[in-house]
């Protein structure tokens, strides 16, 4: 049964990270925020931007979080179906979660200037990995004097 179990996991993980590797995520909801301001180099606007949307989504994921927490503990497990049924479910969960993320990582490639956004073409690029494709923010055009 134990190995049952593990193997329904082992599986969830996998598609999960599947899905990680095809895109080409910022990570907007992880602990990586100040690895991403250095990195793109994040203006003022850009930096506040980033920590008002890593807060909306902890909210947003709480209630998947909380829901995988719940059908973990009241989930039926004892036997091939019943494993079955829990990861089909699980599975829904942590795809919204992770919908939810790529919807971060959009607005906030959104706010990206060309260079920016250069930058993280390249790194996808040397990880083998399809950046989400946005327009980047236009630099401001300085009035001549």
């Amino acid at each position: 049964m134990k190995k049952i179990l593990s193997g329904l996991i082992f599986i969830g993980l996998g598609l999960i990270l599947q899905a990680q590797e095809r895109d080409c995520m910022l990570g907007i909801g992880g602990s990586n925020s100040e690895t991403i301001i250095q990195v793109f180099q994040l203006n003022e606007e850009q930096t506040r931007q980033l920590e008002e949307w890593q807060a909306e989504l902890s909210m947003a994921n709480k209630v998947y979080q909380e829901d995988i927490r719940i059908l973990f503990d009241t989930h039926p497990q004892s036997s091939t179906k019943d494993l079955e049924g829990l990861a089909s479910k699980y599975k829904v969960l942590k795809d919204q979660i992770l919908e939810n993320a790529r919807a971060y990582d959009l607005k906030m490639l959104k706010l990206f200037n060309p260079r920016q956004y250069d930058r993280y073409r390249e790194l996808c690029a040397s990880a083998g990995r399809l950046p989400y494709e946005v327009t980047p923010q236009p630099f401001p055009e300085k009035d001549p004097e």
